[in-house]
């Protein structure tokens, strides 16, 4: 009798550590796959900006100056591709001044009467305001899957098996004005 007791307490035990374990396995997964997402959109906005910077160049020759802090900042975003703790802010800060710059671009168009009738730049500022919108709900999405995954390793007794298992916390994607 006592046997049959402790094989049915170890199993229970073993159900209960495989369902920790699986669902941190799931939450860090939903946390990468929701970066990959923010990734996509950001590699959609580095692919605009040559174009839009391109078109607004063709017209606007004397705004030389945002032209080349887009294009620097651009290039600046590019190499941090990767996320790791450190990288993820400075994506966020320069990923923030760059959506600051390419509004001060189109705001730009503003100025020329013959750009802002232009349909290849119409065509582009969609664009642009598409994967402006598509990269906000992308980071909403990604933060949820990191709150629930810090949330998860925080919990007890799922605390016990994240230490076990080395399950570190994410960081946020936070841009400037959500500090």
């Amino acid at each position: 009798m006592s046997s049959i007791l402790t094989t049915i307490l170890i199993t229970i035990m073993l159900i209960f550590i495989i369902r920790i374990y699986n669902k941190l396995v799931a939450l860090k997964n939903q946390v990468d796959a929701a970066w990959s997402d923010i990734s996509v959109q950001l590699k959609r906005r580095h692919d605009l900006i040559p174009k839009l910077v391109d078109v607004v160049q063709q017209y606007a020759q004397y705004e030389q100056a945002v032209l080349t802090r887009v294009t620097t900042l651009r290039s600046e975003s590019k190499k941090l591709e990767k996320i790791n703790e450190d990288d993820l802010k400075q994506t966020g800060l320069i990923e923030q001044q760059l959506e600051q710059q390419i509004k001060q671009l189109v705001i730009l168009a503003e100025d020329y009467p013959d750009l802002k009738a232009s349909e290849h730049f119409i065509e582009l500022q969609k664009e642009l305001s598409i994967v402006e919108d598509t990269l906000q709900y992308a980071r909403r999405f990604y933060n949820g899957a990191v709150r629930l995954l810090n949330t998860q390793i925080d919990s007890f007794p799922d605390l016990i098996m994240a230490k076990l298992f080395n399950y570190q916390y994410r960081q946020y994607f936070q841009m400037e004005r959500d500090l």
